[in-house]
C-alpha cells in the first residue's frame, strides 16, 4: 500500500504552522526547518508541490512573526532558563540555541537577561548550572558510594556537559554541595 501526502498549498503550510505552533516553542529557522521537512515529505511521496513553495514558507513564517506567535528573543529567554535550571553549561546553551536558530544577538540577550533575573554575573550563572548538573546526574558530593573512585568519570561528565575543568573539579572535590551554591 502506497502512502500519500497531502498537496502542498499556502493553506496547508500555515495549518502545518499553526498545529506545530500548538505544540511546540519554536524560533522563527526552527519553524521553517518544519515546514521544509514537510514539503520534502511531501516530495518523497510524490505528492503536488506549489511552484513557489519557499516563498510561501517565509510568507507564513513572516505572518506568524508579525503577529507575535513568534518571537525568537522570547523562545532564547525561555529556552536558557530551562536549560540553565536542568544543569545546561552556558557554552552549551549557548550552542543549543544556535542550533535551534536562534541569532547570535539573541542568544547573548538571553544570557544577559538570564543574568539579571538570576541577580548574579556569567561566572556565578556557571556555578550554579554546575552544581544543578551534578546534583541531577548525582555527581562529587551528590554521590552516595565510591566518591573516590568515580572522580575522573565524574569530572569527564562535566567536561562532556561543556563546564571547564577547574570549575569541574571544584564542585567534584567539594564536600558541603551546599557551600558552592552560595559562594
Amino acid at each position: 500500500m502506497k502512502r500519500t501526502a497531502s498537496p502542498i498549498t499556502a493553506k496547508y503550510l500555515q495549518n502545518a504552522a499553526v498545529f506545530y505552533l500548538e505544540r511546540y516553542a519554536s524560533s522563527a529557522e526552527g519553524l521553517r526547518r518544519v515546514l521544509r521537512r514537510r514539503v520534502s515529505k511531501a516530495r518523497m511521496l510524490e505528492a503536488p508541490v506549489m511552484d513557489n513553495v519557499d516563498d510561501a514558507i517565509e510568507a507564513v513564517v513572516q505572518k506568524f512573526l508579525s503577529a507575535g506567535l513568534l518571537d525568537d528573543k522570547a523562545f532564547a529567554q525561555t529556552k536558557a532558563r530551562a536549560l540553565h535550571r536542568r544543569g545546561v553549561s552556558g557554552r552549551l546553551t549557548r550552542q543549543r540555541l544556535q542550533v535551534a536558530g536562534v541569532g547570535r544577538d539573541d542568544v547573548d540577550t538571553a544570557l544577559a537577561a538570564l543574568d539579571d533575573e538570576l541577580g548574579t554575573d556569567p561566572a556565578r550563572r556557571e556555578v550554579q548550572a554546575a552544581v544543578a548538573f551534578a546534583r541531577r546526574r548525582r555527581l562529587g558530593p551528590f554521590r552516595t558510594k565510591d566518591r573516590d573512585a568515580n572522580k575522573a568519570r565524574d569530572l569527564a561528565s562535566m567536561a562532556r556537559a561543556g563546564f571547564a575543568f577547574a570549575l569541574s573539579r571544584k564542585v567534584i572535590e567539594s564536600t558541603d554541595p551546599d557551600a558552592l551554591d552560595e559562594a
